[in-house]
């Protein structure tokens, strides 16, 4: 049976592996450990329902070790249905004894960061391969 990991573990070893190519020069694999990066948040983070543009990375204030910033704009629906604006909000992970503590910032319109909090709460849990296939 293949050994799995939360997709948080695997975010952050990943930011490591590219933060270290990034300080000793190694262009090669800092590209590879971006595409990994990316592949892993298209795969798993969360796209539709109301974040439609889906999720980024904010490479800049990202810190491997101290935090992992994501980025989601969501789309409201008034009370009839129709779309109605966007907010912006950035999901701030950093490390707990307990695994991670996760903040949502950005307009509560609507009480939307609780629920964007339980949506990436349960991407960022997702069990993922421990190991790439390559």
């Amino acid at each position: 049976m293949e050994k799995t990991v939360p997709l948080y573990q695997r975010l952050a070893a990943y930011l490591t592996a590219r933060a270290n190519c990034k300080k000793s020069g190694n262009t090669e694999w800092f590209g590879k450990w971006t595409e990994r990066i990316e592949s892993a948040i298209a795969d798993h983070m969360p796209r539709g329902s109301g974040v439609d543009s889906g999720t980024s990375i904010d490479y800049d204030k990202s810190r491997p070790g101290k935090r992992i910033v994501f980025m989601c704009s969501f789309h409201h629906m008034d009370e009839n249905g129709y779309y109605d604006g966007w907010t912006e909000h950035e999901i701030v992970l950093s490390p707990a004894f307990d695994g991670f503590n996760l903040k949502v910032t950005g307009r509560n319109r609507n009480d939307i960061k609780e629920y964007l909090g339980d949506l990436y709460h349960e991407a960022l849990i997702t069990p993922v391969p421990m190991y790439d296939k390559e």
